[in-house]
């Protein structure tokens, strides 16, 4: 694989963009997190703040949320939802990013859209609930104060990824046939790094022989 490009998706709290950052450390590639969400701003004139809450996430966690989205001004947008004009532009932005050489990749449907490209190890973070629940804490990523509070945040994020996933992948968020490799971050950090780099290190070699 001469280029080891990895696309990292996870659940909320189970610490995908750490073990991602991890990971491009340790084979000396670029990492891609606040720096696709600052290109994608960039090309699209919205506000870096605006592109990180929607560029990843269903404004609900239903489906018909899209369906109802309000178009965009002709010319403007090109008649395209924000959504729809988001998931353009940020398409193009990790297709651009993976064609200038290794890295890693982490969220914003990357696995799909690379789906493409053979040389891409597509990873799934996650953890049992209550493991997330308490690294969610300790690393302070959590609005909510209150064990019911922080429950249900939790559950919301993971409820709008996988509505945003699904409707524009046709996949399902989560499900393993997606992925070359789904990691339980409950193992620990370090365990999934070295997870990944074999598997990295694995698929090379198929593709080799």
């Amino acid at each position: 694989m001469e280029k080891k490009i990895i696309t990292i998706s996870r659940e909320f709290g189970s610490g995908g963009r750490t073990v991602g950052h991890k990971v491009a450390e340790r084979l000396g590639i670029p990492f891609y997190d606040k720096e696709l969400v600052n290109q994608v701003a960039l090309e699209s004139g919205f506000a870096p703040k605006f592109v990180e809450e929607h560029g990843e996430h269903s404004p609900s966690s239903s489906l018909f949320s899209y369906a109802f989205a309000p178009q965009g001004v002709p010319g403007v947008m090109n008649g395209l939802s924000t959504a729809d004009f988001l998931w353009n532009i940020q398409c193009s932005v990790i297709l651009q990013l993976a064609e200038k050489g290794p890295c890693v990749i982490v969220g914003r449907c990357g696995d799909y859209v690379l789906r493409d490209r053979k040389d891409v190890l597509r990873i799934f973070v996650y953890a049992p609930k209550e493991w997330r629940l308490a690294y969610g804490k300790e690393n302070n990523m959590l609005q909510a104060k209150d064990e019911k509070g922080i429950k249900d945040e939790i559950d919301k994020t993971d409820r709008n990824r996988a509505a945003y996933y699904n409707y524009y992948t046709q996949n399902r968020w989560g499900d393993a046939h997606n992925y070359d490799l789904a990691i339980n971050a409950a193992l620990g950090h370090d365990a999934c790094v070295n997870m990944i780099l074999a598997a990295a290190e694995a698929k090379e070699k198929t593709m080799e022989g």
